[in-house]
């Protein structure tokens, strides 16, 4: 019989690491040493061993420091236990040599592939959105099916560019403020051909006084055949039926094919200026002061806001050549108002961009077919012609007759022959 309590034998102890324990454990889980039983001293192994003189039992416990003092010396005893490092771990502190409590570093690996996937996932749904937002804004109200005799298309592509004098949706005070008048129904004001191709891009005024024929035409409400109207002044196409019409009359007397059609009114002018923060144009020398438009500006740079730019754009009584000189202002303040439009400070800057989309958008009105890219090139081009990459001119005049304007017949021929071949344009207008 062993007079070692339990768990002290080497019978009874087996894989436990102490008393009660109920199944093994580790070795290095226990900080503890092996209590090692000597094979014989003063307490003896064998039978008929009286319990050694401690009290409760209790043998006396082994110096920690350098194990029993009647080992033998160098007996090369492994107590089994480890030096503190838990598991085997890498060195002090833990696995890996860690601190403990140290945080593990950050995989920036990772953090970069999914900051990246987040953004382009944003810009991805941002754009998608914003497409079809803009897109829903257009209205599409021109019927290009309805003009009849059309000339076959030719290479790049042609927009009719209008300014209407439409004061729909004006309260007597904006129209007051704006020196609109309040004339009923709405007049062109201003008619445009922009080409875009690979030879540059070209932009051609069409004075609204040129004297033209207004041919055979499709009612665009009735859809009956009228007749011919003979002469008149181009701005009459418009008064009479609208856009199908005036685009009709400029395909026949140029034999151009029109691709698309822009249009807008006053009001929707003026905010698209203040919706950008206004645009920077030189006043000649000499200044330019108009009291039917309410142009009164001195000579030098300045910004012009959404009011002073309609009175710019519409100033003729002011200027020299009247409304030849006009549709060169028109010209450089559009191209002006396109490159400020595209610039970075703009397009970048939401609270800028959303607001001068919305109101460039909410107030244009083009053909079925048009598209926002087709919008957008319409923008850039204008934006290349301001830049000195593309030409500006007036339709070649060769005289008047009754006060209206008369195309020089040879030069417009070789106009159109060169924009339909998407050529450089050669000639030159007033």
């Amino acid at each position: 019989m062993n007079d070692w309590p339990e768990a002290w034998s080497d019978e009874n102890r087996g894989n436990r690491y102490g008393r009660g324990s109920a199944s093994a454990q580790p070795e290095g889980a226990r900080a503890m040493r092996q209590v090692r039983r000597p094979a014989s001293g003063a307490y003896g192994g064998g039978p008929g061993q009286s319990a050694p003189p401690y009290g409760g039992g209790v043998p006396q416990q082994p110096s920690y420091g350098g194990g029993y003092t009647d080992a033998p010396a160098g007996d090369g005893y492994d107590s089994g236990y480890n030096t503190g490092q838990v598991y085997g771990g890498g060195g002090p502190g833990g696995p890996a040599g860690r601190a403990r409590g140290e945080r593990p570093a950050p995989n920036w690996r990772r953090r970069i592939k999914w900051t990246a996937i987040t953004v382009v996932t944003v810009l991805v749904v941002t754009t998608i959105g914003t497409y079809f937002w803009a897109d829903s804004k257009l209205n599409r109200e021109v019927d290009l099916s309805k003009v009849i005799d059309r000339p076959d298309a030719g290479k790049g592509t042609n927009y009719l560019i209008v300014g209407s004098d439409s004061r729909e949706g004006m309260s007597a005070e904006e129209k007051k403020k704006l020196h609109t008048g309040s004339a009923e129904g709405k007049r062109t004001d201003s008619m445009m051909i922009l080409h875009t191709g690979d030879n540059g891009d070209t932009l051609i005024s069409l004075p609204r006084d040129s004297n033209v024929t207004i041919p055979q035409f499709k009612g665009s409400e009735s859809g009956k055949i009228r007749p011919a109207m003979g002469a008149n002044k181009l701005n009459a196409a418009y008064a009479i039926d609208g856009p199908t019409l005036l685009v009709r009359t400029v395909e026949y007397n140029t034999g151009l094919h029109i691709d698309h059609y822009v249009e807008i009114g006053f009001a929707g002018f003026a905010n698209i200026v203040d919706a950008v923060g206004g645009v920077d144009i030189t006043i000649p020398e000499g200044g330019m002061k108009d009291t039917k438009s309410g142009a009164d500006f001195a000579a030098g740079k300045q910004t012009l806001n959404g009011e002073e730019a309609l009175a710019f754009v519409r100033t003729r009584y002011a200027l020299k050549a009247s409304d030849l000189d006009r549709t060169k202002n028109q010209q450089k303040f559009l191209s002006a108002l396109a490159n400020k439009v595209a610039t970075p400070s703009t397009v970048l800057n939401p609270f800028k961009l959303y607001p001068t989309m919305g109101a460039g958008l909410d107030s244009l009105i083009v053909d079925k077919d048009m598209g926002l890219f087709d919008l957008a090139e319409m923008f850039w081009a204008m934006k290349s012609v301001n830049g000195g990459d593309g030409k500006s001119m007036n339709m070649p005049i060769s005289g008047s007759v009754g006060g209206n304007l008369v195309w020089d017949k040879a030069k417009v021929k070789t106009l159109v022959e060169e924009l339909k071949n998407d050529e450089t344009v050669t000639v030159s207008g007033n």
